[in-house]
């Protein structure tokens, strides 16, 4: 079991109120974003909190298998949350909660090769109006990095951001470029790929033509953007490698 899937698990176990296992389902529908309707193995009926707020795109089909998280919170409105949906072909994680915390895990590890030699990751930090998830600092240095998780499979094979309009990514893009041009600052943008059959990654032109032209920019300007994908099943995550990008 890799080290990432413990840590995931021990977050869905101890810091969550979750039950031990997921259970599993079959979905039967999706409605006003935030709910599904789904069929759990033992014949059960149960609606379920959605924690994707986006269109989902390529990664949600009505009679696709699910994996559903158990609170034992009494106090919430709904016991259950759809944490990862199967294809048909390979597992997909659909919970935009846990993005950060496998990228905390993995920067602890020293699993991002590309920034390894930055240490102690300070999370959500305020920049002007704005939040970015990490920052390190270093030698009077300091280092930006900006998670976003990928869900969205192209046509031509290769996964994609974002998966429909974005202005707060459009926000978070323009802000790490700007702090790239400043002499103290290094930035990161780092794409973390939840589903395990993509070839690569590629900003999503065709939904959001203002984010990869500003994606693109923020590349020339000396932000470092790095994708990693992911090893996703129904037990949970295990952190990958680093994929093709083309911008």
């Amino acid at each position: 079991m890799g080290w990432s899937l413990i840590v995931l698990k021990f977050i869905f176990r101890r810091c969550c109120g979750m039950a031990e296992d997921l259970v599993l389902g079959t979905l039967v529908k999706r409605y006003k974003r935030f709910f599904v309707d789904v069929c759990l193995e033992s014949g059960e009926s149960v609606t379920a909190h959605c924690p994707n707020t986006g269109r989902m795109t390529s990664c949600i089909g009505e009679g696709w298998k699910v994996a559903l998280s158990r609170s034992t919170n009494p106090k919430r409105r709904l016991a259950y949350t759809m944490e990862y949906i199967h294809n048909g072909s390979t597992w997909i994680g659909v919970n935009t909660h846990h993005a950060n915390r496998i990228v905390a895990s993995a920067l602890a590890a020293g699993q991002i090769t590309e920034v390894s030699g930055w240490g102690d990751w300070r999370r959500e930090v305020r920049v002007g109006e704005h939040r970015l998830d990490f920052m390190s600092e270093r030698d009077d240095q300091r280092h930006y990095l900006e998670v976003k998780m990928v869900t969205l499979l192209g046509s031509d094979g290769w996964v994609q951001f974002p998966d429909t309009v974005s202005q707060r990514a459009q926000a978070h893009v323009g802000l790490l470029t700007d702090l790239a041009q400043q002499a103290d600052t290094q930035a990161t943008m780092f794409f973390l790929v939840h589903r395990g059959d993509g070839a690569g990654f590629r900003p999503a032109e065709e939904i959001d033509a203002k984010y990869a032209q500003g994606l693109r920019l923020a590349a020339q300007s000396g932000v470092q953007v790095l994708a990693y994908d992911t090893q996703v099943s129904a037990s949970g995550t295990v952190f990958g490698k680093s994929i093709p990008i083309v911008l």
